[in-house]
């Protein structure tokens, strides 16, 4: 395996795994960020960021000294072979993604970049990204190559040591090659295309995993409506090979750093191509509704009307971030149920693994605990949000014993509705008879 010398740009949760797992492949990578007591903490090998196994990579690529942290884009590139951008690209107005921090990066290192190198767009951009860097970079010895990264969170490390596929787009066959051999160790299958279908290659698979959530939702009210079972009916749909089983959980929306993003640029793509995406619009527009219909299912639950007041109700919510083994909360629908459920005046007291009390990332209009049964206390439903593993083996009785009215809502259908009815609660989920 040829060794390269590595320049990663952005440590966050694309940046940071990024490096440290092609530093765990044998390369010699070199992180760079902006925050300097950032990275302090991770040259001592501290990780911030919640991802199972990622710490430890870390701290056995810094100990093989092929890994290490610098201040600055300037400092990873000098003497980098390729360079990756792993850097933020929020949704910006509209909802078109916001590239000006990768146009501040280019600006900064387009002149240090050795001749020969490569630039390589790990961050999610829109088709054209890889063409309008390499006119910011206005460099003829330095080739622009579009790989996307396909990493969910709660398992990067595992998604990126096991890819289903690497995709690397270039114009610059030999250039798409040498980013290619950068994962030969993996094994997995490789797809060398042109850039602009490298990039589309990424939105395309996030619009139709929203697509999937957003229909399983809507079946799941569906059955609700006729009296079907969800479980049952994602069971014999998931068995034909051709749909799968992924991602026919039901629950309170999707959500989270990318889906929401790639979705609103997916139809910002659409529409400067002058294509009406209704099937991407009808998928948002489902999600946006699943998150009031969870604030019925609560209403409902506890006044036994759909239309009931929730004024002055208070309501223990169990889980925050977007997605359990996370400590996530960007566009979480656990909290944008939250938010609803606010609105309609409920007092929220709130506990959540990977969220402690104090953290100035939750609205202050919910009470953050420690403690699960501190958040069921006096309270008249307990709201599953979240579907951490360690809430099905919470004492239910031990809950029951506490709260006001023994009252469950179950957004993520996680819990046992027996273990939960033996306790003496009333189980509501999701599309279960």
């Amino acid at each position: 395996m040829f060794v390269r010398r590595i320049g990663v740009i952005g440590t966050g949760y694309v940046g940071l795994t990024t490096g440290a797992c092609l530093a765990s492949l044998g390369h010699h990578v070199v992180c760079a960020d902006v925050d300097a007591d950032k990275v302090k903490r991770l040259s001592a090998g501290e990780v911030d960021i919640l991802e199972p196994g990622l710490a430890e990579l870390v701290a056995e690529g810094i100990a093989a000294g092929r890994l290490s942290f610098v201040l600055g884009a300037s400092a990873a590139v000098d003497g980098a072979e390729v360079v990756f951008l792993c850097v933020p690209t929020p949704m910006g107005v509209g909802g078109v993604a916001d590239l000006s921090i990768v146009e501040s990066v280019l600006e900064e290192v387009g002149a240090l970049l050795p001749p020969g190198c490569v630039v390589v767009n790990k961050s999610t951009v829109p088709v054209g990204s890889a063409q309008r860097t390499a006119e910011l970079l206005d460099r003829e010895d330095v080739a622009v190559v579009s790989n996307p990264e396909f990493l969910r969170e709660g398992s990067a490390v595992h998604d990126f040591l096991n890819p289903d596929r690497i995709v690397v787009g270039c114009d610059q066959q030999d250039a798409a090659e040498r980013v290619a051999a950068l994962y030969a160790r993996l094994g997995a299958p490789t797809v060398l295309t042109d850039a602009a279908s490298a990039e589309l290659v990424k939105y395309a698979a996030n619009c139709f995993l929203a697509m999937k959530l957003s229909y399983v939702n809507a079946i799941a009210e569906l059955c609700d409506r006729l009296g079907a079972d969800i479980s049952d009916v994602t069971e014999g749909v998931g068995y034909d090979k051709r749909i799968g089983q992924a991602f026919l959980q039901p629950g309170p929306g999707w959500g989270g750093s990318c889906l929401p993003k790639d979705t609103s640029a997916m139809l910002q793509l659409a529409d400067a191509a002058d294509y009406e995406f209704r099937l991407i619009r009808a998928t948002i527009d489902t999600n946006n509704r699943q998150r009031q219909r969870m604030v019925e299912k609560v209403r409902l639950a506890v006044t036994g009307k759909r239309g009931g007041s929730l004024s002055k109700v208070r309501l223990g919510l169990l889980g925050l971030t977007f997605k359990a083994g996370t400590d996530d909360l960007r566009d979480s629908p656990a909290l944008a149920v939250a938010a609803l459920l606010r609105q309609a005046g409920a007092q929220l007291v709130a506990y959540d693994p990977a969220v402690r009390s104090g953290d100035t990332r939750i609205d202050e209009g919910i009470t953050v605990v420690d403690d699960p049964y501190v958040a069921a206390e006096g309270v008249q439903a307990v709201v599953v949000l979240t579907e951490w593993p360690e809430f099905r083996t919470l004492d239910w009785a031990k809950l029951a014993a506490v709260v006001a009215r023994p009252v469950v809502v179950d957004t993520r259908n996680l819990l046992d509705p027996d273990v939960v009815r033996r306790a003496g609660f009333e189980w509501n989920g999701l599309g279960r008879r």
